[in-house]
């Protein structure tokens, strides 16, 4: 982003959308005042707060996807909601601070992903060698020098063999961790907002338990690099990462905020067939 000037910008998004010159420009000024605004002390960071963006027309001329390549090219979280979800008539709409939850539950994803990409490799290579573990069980300690050169060659072996994908079809059985719910959560028309509340709460409450499964060798790499992965991150710091990345650059698009506009004064017969926001 620190390299991307307006201009710069806008060329990007010529190569996906036709037109909308005008949009373009707006949204890459606010890009670039994002990246300033960031320069500034902390003091005055909270001082100069983004500005809101009204694009207006028809469907189909790209304005959800002018945010969303804005959002690509600078890794930032995006999330799209329809306004109309959140004034439904007949019931009370959604509530709006999912918006911004939804927004930091993407930029978690998006976070984790880029630290798992950066151990990957570790992480492969502790699963090969469990996956090996499986296939060809360590022997006892108590070997001379030659049984375990022997014994480390045959290994290598197995590692070549599994790199290739020989192995793919051959089973084995493995520990896979799963987490017991103790009750249901009923779901009911004005609860899913507390519905995921409890979710989320109750996530790292419950008890895993360990149940084991024969899969395949190829199944089982995948399954085990991505347990490999979770042990070699820090969620608490990809946590506190995608907080800051949600409040620095996400972008949270609304759209069919024409629906909920109202053209008269609020008064009279008709206010009784409006949704209600919370």
């Amino acid at each position: 982003m620190e390299d991307l000037t307006p201009r710069e910008i806008v060329k990007h998004l010529d190569n996906y959308i036709i037109g909308q010159n005008k949009a373009k420009k707006a949204v890459a000024i606010a890009l670039r005042n994002r990246w300033r605004r960031r320069r500034l002390p902390s003091e005055l960071r909270d001082e100069v707060l983004p500005k809101n963006i009204i694009m207006i027309g028809p469907t189909g001329v790209g304005k959800t996807e002018i945010a969303r390549r804005l959002a690509k090219l600078v890794k930032a979280p995006f999330v799209k909601v329809e306004a109309s979800k959140f004034t439904e008539v007949g019931y009370v709409g959604r509530d709006v601070e999912s918006m911004v939850r939804d927004l930091t539950e993407i930029a978690i994803s998006m976070v984790k992903k880029e630290h798992t990409d950066r151990v990957y490799e570790k992480a492969k290579y502790l699963a090969e060698e469990r996956v090996i573990d499986l296939l060809l069980p360590p022997r006892s300690r108590k070997r001379d020098v030659e049984a375990k050169e022997e014994y480390k060659k045959t290994r290598e072996k197995f590692r070549e063999k599994l790199r290739r994908g020989d192995l793919d079809s051959r089973m084995v059985e493995i520990d896979v961790k799963e987490k017991v719910m103790p009750f249901g959560i009923v779901s009911n028309i004005g609860l899913e907002e507390m519905e995921i509340n409890l979710k989320e709460m109750l996530g790292n409450l419950l008890p895993e338990k360990m149940k084991r499964k024969k899969v395949k060798v190829s199944d089982a790499l995948v399954m085990l690099t991505e347990e490999e992965a979770n042990k070699l991150i820090d969620m608490d710091k990809i946590v506190k990462e995608a907080i800051e990345r949600t409040e620095q650059s996400g972008i949270l698009f609304i759209d069919e905020i024409d629906k909920i506009a109202s053209r008269g004064s609020g008064v009279g017969p008709d206010v009784s067939r409006e949704g209600v926001q919370r």
